[in-house]
């Protein structure tokens, strides 16, 4: 097996700029990188749940390469006060967001207004880069394949909030730290 890539660089690391990278460069990054086929390769798959190691992301961004099974998700969530963009690698993954800023404090239950929700599809080679406050989901809908991506955020997620939804209605379930997920 390779070496891990929280060790690998796959690109030489990029100065900060003012703010730190924008959501645009954090976009190239993840493009270029799930480009780079000895990285997406260093990344191994279980048939039975998600797999990510961490890379050296942009002018101080946290980057993931992040493995999806078939059928597997993230469930609704957001990124808190980080911008970031994702790429896919191989596969196809599907996303579901919302077109409106939550309130990021003070609230359990919302009720949300019609036509907020958006869908898209992210073929290999493509992807998408939003700003803070960015509520959605990704999922792996494939019956067959993995699929791979490659995500950046910027500054590194200090939290990550998590919502469960029926219909219309988004429910704050529970908010997760960094020590959660490395």
């Amino acid at each position: 097996m390779s070496a891990p890539a929280s060790t690998a660089r796959p690109y030489a690391p990029e100065p900060v700029t003012a703010g730190g990278p924008t959501a645009a460069e954090l976009l190239d990054f993840a493009l270029r990188t799930a480009a780079d086929p000895a990285v997406v390769a260093s990344l191994p798959l279980d048939p039975e749940g998600r797999t990510w190691i961490r890379l050296d992301g942009p002018g101080g961004s946290e980057a993931w390469l992040i493995g999806w099974p078939p059928g597997t998700g993230t469930g609704w969530h957001d990124h808190a006060e980080s911008r970031g963009a994702f790429a896919t690698a191989r596969g196809r993954l599907t996303e579901h967001s919302l077109t409106v800023r939550l309130p990021s404090e003070g609230w359990r239950s919302l009720e949300l207004a019609p036509d907020v929700d958006r869908s898209r599809r992210l073929d290999t080679g493509t992807g998408r880069a939003f700003g803070r406050h960015h509520v959605h989901e990704v999922l792996n809908e494939s019956p067959t394949e993995h699929a791979v991506s490659v995500h950046a955020y910027h500054p590194p997620l200090p939290l990550i909030r998590r919502y469960s939804r029926s219909g219309p209605v988004l429910h704050l379930e529970h908010v997760e730290r960094p020590a959660d997920w490395q």
